[in-house]
C-alpha cells in the first residue's frame, strides 16, 4: 500500500533500509515516511470508512478525482493547531482538519482546498483557516482559480473567537479575489452559520444530493425558537439550493458527477481576468439552426435551448442555474472555438417573463462574464416583465434594474438576437442598443414593441372599440393594424435601433464574424470607484 504525500508523489509503504547511526538520513527519511503516512490517513482508517459509508469520498479521493493524475502538491500537511483550552491540548489533528495545495485540471494550474470530515468533523480553527487564506494567497499571487471543498461542521468551539476571526480572513480574501481569478466552491457535507458565507461570495456553488447542506440556522435551532418542524434536506438539501433559493449554480446525482462538472466549467474559464479563456478548434452545430425555429403561431412556445443549439460549437451548452428561474437561461457555450457566456429568455416557461429571480440570475451571470472578458450574447423573446401583487412586494423593481445596471456596466462585446417577442422594459432590458449593445440583430419574426398588439389596441382604440356597434370585430381590426405597425423589425431597424434583419439560419455565421473584430473596450467610462449596483 502506498499514501499520495505532501508533495504529490507516493510515499512507500515499507521503511527504506537503514545504515549507520540512528540519526543517518535513512532514518531521518523513515521518520519522515512515517509521520507523513499518519497525517494522510487524516482521522483515521475507521473515521474514512465511516465516510464511505456515507456514499462521500474522502478527502484525497476527491482530490484525486477532480485533479490531473500526479499533479498535485500539497502544502502545510504538518501544520498544527495551537489551543489549549477545553482539552484541546492533548488533541493531534492531522492537517488540523483541512487538505491544502496546487494542482491542475486538463494541464492548467488551479489552487485548492478540501476540508476533511474525519478530523474533528472538519471544523474550522485558527491552523485550520491559516491553512485556506494562505492558499487563497497563492491563488491571488499566481492569479490562478481557486477551488474550495466543503465538508465541515462549522467552526470550532473550542477555539473561540479564534475560528471566528478564520471565517472573516478568508470572507475577506473571498471578495477580494472577487473578479480576479474564478472562485469554485463544491459542498459536499454540513455547511452551517458562518460557514455558508464563503461559498455565497464564490462565483460558483456545486452541490450534491443527498450530501450537501447549506443553512445560517439549523433544524433544530428552528425548532426551539420557532417551533417548525423541517428536516435538513428540505430547509438546505442540494435540491433546494439548486431549484427555490438559487444558491447553487450547479446540481449533481454524486460525487463524481460534481467533479466531471467543475472541470468542464473550468474548461470554458480563463484563468484570471487579464487573460482570455482557451481557445479550442471550431465545430459547427450538431443541428444547424433553421428558419422554422420560431412556430407560425406567435402565442405557441419552444424551447430556446433548440436556438442555442443551433447556433453554438457542437451544439454543445453548459448551463448554469439549470434548476433555478428556469423562465430565462444563463450559460457557457462556444462559437468557432470562442467561449461566450449565453443569456436567453424562455418561452416554454412563463412566456419568458422577467421577474424577481430571473433578473437576480441574470445579472448574476452578466457580471460574471464581463469580470473575465467573456462576450455575451443575449437571445430575446419576452412579453415584459411578470406583473402581479407578490413581484411588486417583492421588489421587481429593484430586482430587475440589476439587468439594466449589469448589462450598461459590462464592457465586453454584447451581442443581441432579438427572435420575437422584445416588449416595453423587458426590450430594453434584454441588452438593447439602448444599454450599450455592440450590435443589435433581429429576425424577421421580431416584435419590437410597448407591450402586445392585443392589450395595445384595447388601450389605444378603447374608445371606437367601445362605441362599435360590433365591438369585437372591431378590436380584431385594430388589433391587425398595429400588428402591421409594430409586430415586425422593421420600425426600430428604420430607427437604427436594430443594426440588421437576418433569418435564423444567417445567425451564427454573423454571430462568428462580429466576435472576431469585438473587443472589450472601457475608454469612454469616466473614471470612478464603482458603480453601485441596486443590491
Amino acid at each position: 500500500m502506498s499514501f499520495t504525500g505532501w508533495s504529490g508523489y507516493r510515499l512507500p509503504a515499507e521503511k527504506l533500509e537503514e545504515k549507520g547511526s540512528a540519526m543517518s538520513i535513512m532514518s531521518r527519511i523513515n521518520d519522515f515516511l512515517a509521520k507523513a503516512s499518519r497525517l494522510i490517513l487524516g482521522g483515521g482508517r475507521e473515521a474514512l470508512e465511516s465516510q464511505r459509508r456515507k456514499g462521500k469520498l474522502t478527502v484525497r479521493e476527491r482530490l484525486e478525482v477532480l485533479l490531473d493524475t500526479g499533479s498535485f502538491i500539497e502544502t502545510d500537511l504538518f501544520v498544527e493547531h495551537s489551543a489549549s483550552d477545553f482539552g484541546m491540548h492533548a488533541k493531534q489533528l492531522a492537517g488540523d482538519g483541512v487538505v491544502t495545495g496546487l494542482g491542475k485540471i486538463d494541464q492548467r494550474p488551479v489552487a485548492v482546498f478540501a476540508q476533511d470530515f474525519s478530523v474533528a468533523g472538519g471544523s474550522l480553527g485558527r491552523a485550520h483557516a491559516s491553512k485556506i487564506t494562505k492558499v487563497m494567497d497563492s491563488a491571488r499571487d499566481m492569479l490562478v482559480p481557486l477551488i474550495g471543498i466543503n465538508d465541515s461542521g462549522g467552526a470550532r468551539i473550542q477555539e473561540g473567537v479564534d475560528s471566528l476571526c478564520g471565517y472573516g480572513e478568508i470572507f475577506y480574501r473571498n471578495t477580494l479575489l472577487s473578479g480576479v481569478v474564478p472562485q469554485i466552491s463544491v459542498i459536499l457535507g454540513p455547511c452551517a452559520g458562518g460557514a455558508v458565507y464563503s461559498p455565497a461570495l464564490t462565483d460558483f456553488v456545486f452541490v450534491v444530493d443527498r450530501i450537501s447542506n447549506m443553512f445560517i440556522t439549523g433544524p433544530q435551532v428552528i425548532k426551539t425558537v420557532l417551533g417548525e418542524e423541517i428536516s435538513p434536506e428540505d430547509l438546505g438539501g442540494a435540491k433546494t439550493h439548486a431549484s427555490i433559493t438559487g444558491n447553487a449554480h450547479f446540481y449533481a446525482e454524486n460525487e463524481m458527477d460534481a467533479f466531471e462538472q467543475v472541470r468542464k466549467l473550468l474548461s470554458y474559464l480563463p484563468p484570471n481576468s487579464r487573460e482570455d479563456s482557451p481557445r479550442t478548434a471550431p465545430r459547427p452545430p450538431r443541428t444547424p439552426l433553421t428558419r422554422n425555429v420560431i412556430p407560425e403561431d406567435r402565442r405557441k412556445a419552444y424551447c430556446v435551448k433548440d436556438v442555442i443549439r443551433g447556433i453554438v460549437d457542437s451544439s454543445e451548452f453548459l448551463e448554469v442555474h439549470e434548476h433555478f428561474a428556469r423562465n430565462i437561461f444563463t450559460g457557457f457555450a462556444r462559437i468557432e472555438g470562442r467561449t461566450v457566456g449565453i443569456v436567453a429568455n424562455q418561452p416554454r416557461v412563463l412566456a419568458g417573463v422577467l421577474d424577481v429571480d430571473a433578473s437576480d440570475k441574470a445579472a448574476r451571470f452578466i457580471r460574471f462574464c464581463d469580470a473575465f472578458r467573456i462576450p455575451l450574447i443575449t437571445l430575446v423573446d419576452t412579453p415584459g416583465y411578470l406583473p402581479g401583487v407578490n413581484q411588486e412586494h417583492m421588489g421587481v423593481i429593484r430586482h430587475g434594474a440589476k439587468i439594466l445596471f449589469a448589462y450598461s456596466e459590462a464592457t465586453v462585446p454584447k451581442l443581441t438576437v432579438i427572435m420575437r417577442k422584445a416588449y416595453g422594459g423587458a426590450y430594453i432590458a434584454m441588452c438593447s442598443k439602448h444599454l450599450g449593445a455592440n450590435f443589435s440583430i433581429a429576425w424577421p419574426t421580431a416584435e419590437i414593441a410597448v407591450m402586445g398588439s392585443e392589450g395595445a389596441a384595447n388601450i389605444i382604440f378603447r374608445r371606437e372599440i367601445e362605441e362599435s356597434s360590433d365591438p369585437e370585430a372591431t378590436r380584431r381590426e385594430k388589433v391587425r393594424e398595429y400588428e402591421e405597425k409594430f409586430a415586425n423589425p422593421y420600425v426600430a431597424a428604420g430607427k437604427g435601433y436594430v443594426d440588421t434583419i437576418l433569418i435564423p439560419e444567417q445567425t451564427r455565421e454573423a454571430l462568428a464574424r462580429i466576435l472576431a473584430t469585438a473587443r472589450v473596450s472601457e475608454s469612454d467610462r469616466i473614471p470612478r470607484r464603482h458603480g453601485n449596483i441596486p443590491l
